[in-house]
């Protein structure tokens, strides 16, 4: 592959909350279910960009993530599967799906996060991102972002194989795409079909259709455990067989057969070929057992007991009211960005919080109009610092920084660097000690964050930092002075 897949649209966080039913409503004829566990998962193009990563290909992520704890769960989730996220803004809220389910069933879809609103403006490095793809993916679910005039702009100039998985809710695929990929449903949908004709005809017809409607290439209409059938410039259609019978849970199972005819073209396969590796892919999905099973074993942590957190809402020796967590920092995201403000974060161990800290908080903080810290956890600092690290907890070093006047919110995560969590705050500005670089910290390039903060435009810069001023010193010091 010359370059990443891109995979571009709507992603929404989906959630399968399990239970046991022994008992119906005592208000209501109705079951209830005592739940034993969830399970989160991205959903939408974030689920084909997570296929995707799992076959080994280097995979991008244009999509909208909203300021709110299911934005930030999705930015964990994503960057834990090795997706790299380059996020647009996303008003209201984040689309979710949670099914509950027993015994393997599903027993109702509950959906939540109201009317999309429209994504921000991507960022020039989104553009070029798209511009230098082998492959993209358009996994449209009708929320807006395959809408956008910038996107599609790109989207027809790129010289890559463009897939579109549409909906009917969404918009028409941009002129040229090489691969259009709706279901029978959707056909139907958007080509009306001629009363008593048989499946295939009906097919055939609205994959025609929709060919000329979009000049599209080719058009693969997927037949559930039937296959697809394959609609491109010749009067014959090709249908594609499944390789053997399957049942199961096919949720999924769309975004699974779009991510591999995707990935198939970017090697440079032929899209009948294209078409053939992706039927099969998409049946081994189904009969191994569906979006569970399918999912790479860097998610496993995504399962969970009721009311799990990405980012730790309230750090251990916290107390309400703190600023500090999701919650404080969406609400804080959402009233900045409301007012036109400018975004700054900043982030670190900040263990032993001594004058050099507090002059690069307060240097950080004049930079906007507000001041994040992402902040270490224990077993991030541990990884980073070594067993013997961190000195005081999360809990206590959250309090502290919460305290300042030039901290507005503090946000604690797990993971060795920030980039998951700065994929969901999006910070217009991220702000290192001068030390930190290579150079004493002449060059602000050399930060790793900021390849991370181009993806929306942000910007990285490095503030003077008081000589002297060292947590590790401190410590060594306070050792030697114990063992004199």
């Amino acid at each position: 592959m010359r370059g990443p897949v891109v995979v571009l649209g709507d992603t929404l966080l989906d959630r399968d909350v399990e239970g046991v039913v022994n008992r119906l409503c005592p208000d209501s004829p109705v079951p209830v279910l005592d739940e034993t566990s969830a399970v989160d998962r991205p959903g939408g193009a974030g689920l084909a960009a997570v296929f995707a990563a799992a076959q080994g290909a280097e995979v991008v992520l244009v999509t909208a993530l909203a300021d709110d704890a299911g934005g930030a769960r999705l930015s964990a989730l994503l960057a834990a599967a090795g997706v790299q996220v380059y996020p647009l803004a996303l008003p209201g809220a984040t689309p979710e799906k949670i099914r509950l389910r027993a015994r393997g069933r599903v027993l109702l879809r509950h959906d939540r996060g109201g009317a999309s609103g429209e994504p921000g403006e991507p960022s020039d490095e989104v553009l070029r991102v798209i511009g230098s793809a082998s492959a993209v993916l358009v996994s449209d679910y009708g929320r807006g972002v395959a809408r956008q005039p910038a996107l599609r702009d790109a989207l027809a100039a790129t010289r890559a194989p463009v897939v579109w998985d549409p909906h009917p809710r969404g918009p028409e695929a941009v002129p040229g795409v090489h691969l259009a990929t709706p279901n029978e449903s959707e056909v139907r949908e958007l080509v009306p079909a001629m009363p008593g004709a048989s499946r295939l005809a009906t097919a055939s017809r609205g994959a025609q259709g929709l060919r000329r409607r979009w000049r599209a290439g080719a058009v693969a209409v997927t037949l559930g455990g039937d296959g697809a059938l394959l609609c491109h410039a010749g009067s014959t259609p090709l249908v594609v067989p499944t390789p053997g019978s399957a049942e199961g849970d096919t949720c999924g199972a769309g975004d699974r057969f779009a991510a591999a005819a995707s990935l198939a073209l970017a090697e440079g396969a032929l899209v009948s070929e294209a078409v053939q590796v992706a039927v099969a892919e998409a049946s081994r999905f189904v009969a191994g057992g569906g979006v569970a099973a399918a999912l790479p074993s860097d998610l496993a942590p995504a399962r969970s007991a009721p009311g799990r957190a990405v980012f730790r809402s309230l750090p251990r020796g916290g107390v309400a009211g703190e600023p500090v967590g999701v919650a404080a920092v969406a609400t804080l995201l959402r009233e900045v960005r409301a007012a036109g403000g400018t975004v700054v974060a900043t982030g670190g161990c900040f263990d032993l919080l001594h004058a050099g800290h507090v002059a690069t908080l307060q240097a950080a903080r004049q930079l906007g109009d507000c001041l994040i810290v992402c902040l270490n956890s224990d077993a991030s600092v541990a990884g980073l610092k070594g067993p013997d690290r961190p000195v005081m907890s999360e809990g206590d070093r959250s309090r502290v920084l919460s305290a300042l006047s030039c901290v507005d919110a503090v946000l604690v995560f797990d993971e060795p660097t920030p980039a998951a969590t700065l994929s969901w705050v999006r910070p217009d500005i991220w702000v290192k000690g001068g030390d930190y670089a290579t150079g004493g910290g002449d060059d602000a390039t050399a930060l790793p964050e900021a390849e991370v903060l181009r993806r929306w435009g942000g910007n990285t810069v490095v503030v003077p930092y008081l000589d002297g001023r060292s947590t590790t010193d401190m410590i060594v010091r306070t050792l030697a002075e114990q063992t004199r």
